[in-house]
């Protein structure tokens, strides 16, 4: 099978390029994930770089673009591939080596969106003999928000992050903002919404949904920022 690798060493190539390898049939089988692949191939060229950890779909560390989708390489059968298989870095984002990426910004924007719990004002003590208890209803509304592995493979599949990376959030970190907007222990709502609400850091959304379609969990991020949007909507007209 023909696979045609993105490399760049900036050691030794002022300029990327494109290189071909090959790996025998007989080496592949239905089983056979792209990581396994690229694994088999790294015994060719020690000097290909990608990044892996779990190798089962959780950590999210191994996202690459494959024949123009970005995907985990991990969970990504080979034979359900088209021969030549074209693999390059997620766009985007700047190249360290070969397919791995700096995702230094998509942390920073995920950060900046206060990713975590806040279910009492600042300075004022918690009450660890009780629980922050939600209805069965509440806890559901939770379903498609949390289940984010930080791939990155939405953010750098939408043209709105390529062409503002520096202002908009992008989809992961409102995926997230959403998650903890909606939460019914958390009491910042008001709050959060007005942080988010910026031509740039929400509604530069333009709803294209590759973000979605690119999710490997099959998360919907595209609806949760619609749903920000009419949220900030609703706070404005209250």
């Amino acid at each position: 099978m023909q696979f045609s690798i993105y490399r760049y060493q900036p050691e030794s190539h002022d300029e990327p390029y494109m290189q071909s390898f090959e790996l025998a049939d007989d080496r592949i089988n239905d089983d056979t994930m792209l990581l396994g692949a690229l694994e088999m191939l790294r015994e060719q060229d020690p000097t290909l770089t990608f990044r892996s950890s779990c190798k089962e779909g959780v950590c999210g560390s191994d996202g690459m673009n494959v024949n123009g989708q970005n995907v985990l390489s991990c969970i990504t059968q080979v034979k359900s591939l088209p021969a030549p298989v074209v693999i390059r870095p997620m766009p985007g984002l700047p190249v360290i080596r070969d397919l791995v990426i700096d995702m230094d910004l998509f942390y920073r924007h995920y950060e900046s969106v206060d990713p975590y719990l806040q279910p009492t004002q600042p300075n004022q003590t918690i009450d660890l003999d009780h629980e922050l208890l939600q209805s069965p209803q509440e806890r559901e509304r939770l379903d498609g928000s949390y289940e984010c592995i930080l791939c990155g493979c939405c953010a750098t599949s939408c043209p709105s992050f390529w062409w503002n990376p520096d202002q908009f959030h992008g989809p992961a970190a409102l995926l997230a903002a959403r998650r903890f907007v909606i939460d019914s222990r958390d009491i910042t709502t008001r709050d959060r919404l007005e942080k988010l609400d910026d031509v740039y850091k929400t509604f530069r959304c333009r709803n294209i949904q590759n973000c979605t379609a690119s999710c490997p969990k099959g998360l919907n991020p595209s609806q949760a920022i619609n749903e920000l949007k009419s949220l900030m909507l609703k706070k404005q007209v209250d």
